[in-house]
């Protein structure tokens, strides 16, 4: 009797897989995707650790970061209108809220364990902005005169920037560079909203940034299998040109402010002569500060999730 040569029926892939099968490689977690969200968070803790050695204990930092304090009171009855609103709205039941619409967006996703992961993420970045501020960092007075306790990182930007990244975070690939422009907008707003209301310092909102951003690539270092994105449909692409358009724009123009802001700085501390009053523009140059520094963490928390979300091919 002749052999039957005829090739067999490809499996069904919604069926279930029968013993011995290969593991299918899309179901790990890129690894180089997670080396990179691993370096991300380290080097903004590092970040973290320069902005508080240059604007804390030098006096030249502490000189830049007063005026820019004093600057603040410029304006300030037209824009504390602006501000204000803005601050109330971060609370505990707010942060509340957000932690558990974020969890509620990765449950109905089936991604049970990034759930935790963006509580965590939120939880971590506000307690390790609270012990920084009260516990771990020191103000010394390098100015004439007591300048009051140490204020670095700040609290309320901690608060709109992790929320914002754990929504980031959480929501479906197609849907993050949106996600991404409301984060950036939100926290930028509430980080300038400090420094009109004299609340913090550059300084403050900086760290408190950077803080979110390690946080953030850490969750996304530890992506498990579970939380990675599945295609919308069958042989759907996980390319995103968006996200890499949007994330080079505000790159760019965070650089671009960036470089205008040390620049400025620079004329602040005495290596150049400043045109305008030093204060007003120190003011001017930390609200700069504080929108490029707020682009570029969520430019590159969105490359990161992107990464190491995106299954291997």
């Amino acid at each position: 009797m002749l052999a039957d040569t005829r090739p067999l029926p490809a499996p069904d892939p919604s069926g279930p897989v029968p013993a011995g099968t290969p593991r299918v490689e899309g179901s790990r977690v890129r690894t180089g995707a997670r080396v990179v969200a691993g370096l991300v968070a380290f080097l903004a803790l590092v970040a973290v650790g320069l902005t508080y050695r240059l604007f804390v204990t030098t006096a030249a930092g502490q000189r830049v970061d007063e005026l820019a304090f004093a600057g603040a009171l410029y304006g300030q009855g037209r824009l504390w209108v602006v501000a204000e609103p803005v601050l109330d709205v971060v609370s505990v039941a707010f942060v509340v809220v957000a932690i558990g619409a974020a969890m509620l967006v990765a449950v109905a996703r089936r991604r049970w364990v990034l759930a935790v992961q963006v509580a965590a993420l939120v939880v971590g970045a506000n307690v390790t902005t609270q012990l920084l501020k009260h516990q771990l960092l020191e103000r010394p007075d390098l100015l004439p005169g007591w300048n009051g306790p140490n204020t670095l990182p700040s609290g309320h930007t901690t608060v709109a920037a992790s929320v914002s990244a754990a929504v980031l975070v959480a929501t479906p690939r197609t849907w993050r560079p949106a996600v991404a422009v409301v984060g950036v907008l939100y926290t930028g707003a509430t980080g300038i909203s400090t420094l009109v209301g004299q609340w913090h310092r550059p300084s403050d909102v900086v760290a408190a940034l950077l803080v979110v951003l390690a946080w953030g690539a850490a969750v996304c270092a530890f992506t498990p299998a579970g939380a990675l994105d599945s295609p919308g449909a069958p042989g759907a692409s996980f390319a995103t040109p968006g996200s890499s358009v949007l994330a080079g724009l505000l790159i760019l123009g965070a650089v671009v402010g960036g470089g205008v802001a040390a620049a400025t700085m620079a004329g602040l501390v005495g290596a150049w002569s400043v045109p305008f009053a030093p204060d007003v523009t120190a003011y001017a140059v930390g609200a700069l500060a504080v929108a490029s520094v707020t682009a570029a963490t969520f430019a590159v928390l969105l490359l990161v999730r992107q990464a190491t979300a995106r299954p291997p091919r």
